[in-house]
């Protein structure tokens, strides 16, 4: 495998790893979000937005770069090679290898996209979990508030 493939491949496990990374079960949205919001990844996330565009395009040239390798090698049925058996088993090994990078660099354009979903819709989920924390702490004081008031009402009405 060339160095491109071979860092198109390590990219792609990486983002397998993060994936899974992303969905364990015992790490919560809210923890998420605090590591989403530390300076570190706030550094990184300021060009974070033109590293994904650069990316998307680095794999969208690799993906297609593969459709060219695939269709080139997929001759086999239109030149006659009876007379080359191993010439047959080359084209083969190269058509294998055009598959594999096609492969490999769809499936890492696939991951890439869902991955940025994975952490939109986490950060999202913390920021409601927050959101919903909230308001159910102010109805609880309202609701507090409103007992009281009732509870001073009624002792007001027995005075009187």
């Amino acid at each position: 495998m060339s160095l491109q493939w071979t860092a198109v491949a390590a990219f792609l496990y990486g983002e397998v790893f993060a994936v899974l990374l992303l969905c364990v079960p015992f790490i919560s949205p809210t923890r998420w979000n605090r590591i989403f919001k530390s300076r570190l990844v706030k550094m990184v996330m300021a060009y974070g937005n033109t590293y994904f565009v650069v990316l998307i395009v680095i794999l969208v040239f690799l993906l297609m770069d593969a459709c060219r390798e695939v269709r080139k090698y997929s001759v086999t049925e239109k030149v006659d090679l009876t007379n080359n058996p191993v010439a047959v088993e080359h084209i083969h090994m190269k058509l294998f290898r055009a598959q594999r990078n096609l492969y490999i660099a769809g499936f890492a354009l696939l991951l890439w996209f869902l991955l940025r979903r994975l952490i939109t819709l986490l950060s999202q989920q913390a920021t409601m979990v927050a959101s919903n924390e909230a308001f159910r702490k102010q109805a609880e004081g309202a609701s507090d508030a409103a007992k009281k008031y009732m509870e001073e009402n009624q002792r007001l009405q027995e005075a009187s």
